[in-house]
């Protein structure tokens, strides 16, 4: 086979060290020709990219049909995430371009992290925080409560909800679960129930979202499932921003179903981490409308939002390059691996 053209972008300095390295262990070196792209590959700067046979992005890069259109030559797409949305996999069937992803990497690190937005709210972290920062401690404001004893509704119980379990049974929570694909025995080891949703949301204490962004879970937590909930209630999310309907969360939390919500994602999230992408953009009314709504959210005390890190541990990144190399080479060896999308 020839020398491919690879292009990695969203890279930082000690990633394409790492990746470097990671190419003469797998012995791979020879049959590459791997440039490293510190932002993400954009719709402007396709025309310099038209060489390259492979490219490796995460999230921050949305690969749209006229972003395939500008790279003639790809034949192989390396996302460096588990969820592949931002990606128009129809457009690569139709080329015949390869698509791999990660779908193992940060399992306990999304969990842990889970548990980091519980606490914030549970404890009142956030908010003692801020009133450090006025110079303010009023104590009785800032009493929270246990989580022994409570019970945590996770809706989508696979690789990280199945960690979230772990966590919660260990703090001595009662779990409740839903999920498409049930697994008794998973259940029966690790002490939680499955249940309809309905009932999850009626009786949990807190829930928590694990789930892909995929059209059935688009606005899964929407008006009408978070009327259903229970007063008081928590809600944490670190799936995808399109699961919860911003508008009925604001409604939520204004009307006191919910006392708080932990959010490592939410819709129009892009927007407000890259302000200069936001000024080349040319703003569409449902745009506009999810910026307000996320600046309505970011401004309550009863919100913890993080800027999607829930991935972003050391340990995790490794295991992503790890995982993109070792995909970049079964598909040299002409055996692709960990692939969603090929003609």
């Amino acid at each position: 086979m020839s020398v491919l053209r690879v292009g990695f972008f969203e890279i930082d300095e000690w990633q394409a060290q790492y990746l470097r390295e990671g190419l003469q262990r797998l012995d791979i070196a020879e049959q590459v020709q791997i440039d490293f792209v510190p932002t993400p590959l954009s719709p402007e700067g396709c025309e310099q990219c038209a060489e390259y046979d492979v490219i490796a992005v995460f999230i921050g890069t949305k690969v749209s049909r006229a972003t395939l259109e500008a790279l003639p030559r790809l034949r192989l797409l390396l996302t460096m995430s588990t969820g592949f949305d931002h990606i128009d996999l129809d457009a690569c069937r139709e080329r015949g371009i390869v698509v791999c992803n990660v779908p193992y990497y940060g399992e306990n690190t999304v969990a842990e992290h889970t548990f980091a937005l519980i606490l914030s709210l549970s404890r009142k972290l956030h908010a003692a925080y801020f009133q450090s920062l006025r110079g303010e401690y009023q104590v009785r404001t800032l009493r929270g409560f246990d989580l022994y004893g409570k019970t945590l509704g996770v809706i989508g119980a696979g690789s990280i909800g199945l960690h979230v379990i772990r966590i919660a049974r260990g703090f001595g929570m009662k779990v409740l679960a839903y999920d498409v694909r049930p697994q008794k025995l998973l259940a029966d080891v690790l002490g939680f129930t499955y249940t309809d949703m309905d009932t999850l949301l009626r009786e949990s204490d807190i829930v928590t979202l694990h789930v892909p962004a995929m059209p059935a879970t688009y606005h899964l937590i929407d008006r009408d499932a978070l009327s259903k909930m229970k007063r008081g209630a928590l809600l944490i999310n670190t799936a995808r921003g399109s699961v919860v309907d911003t508008e009925a969360l604001l409604w939520a939390l204004e009307e006191g179903i919910l006392a708080g919500a932990g959010l490592d994602v939410i819709e129009g999230e892009e927007y407000i981490t890259e302000e200069s992408q936001l000024l080349r953009l040319p703003l569409a009314e449902q745009t506009l409308k999810q910026l307000v709504q996320a600046q309505a959210l970011l401004r309550r005390e009863n919100v913890v939002f993080t800027p999607h890190i829930a991935f972003n541990s050391q340990e995790a990144v490794e295991r992503i390059l790890d995982t993109t190399l070792e995909n970049l080479c079964a598909f040299l060896q002409g055996k692709p691996q960990n692939v969603v999308s090929v003609r």
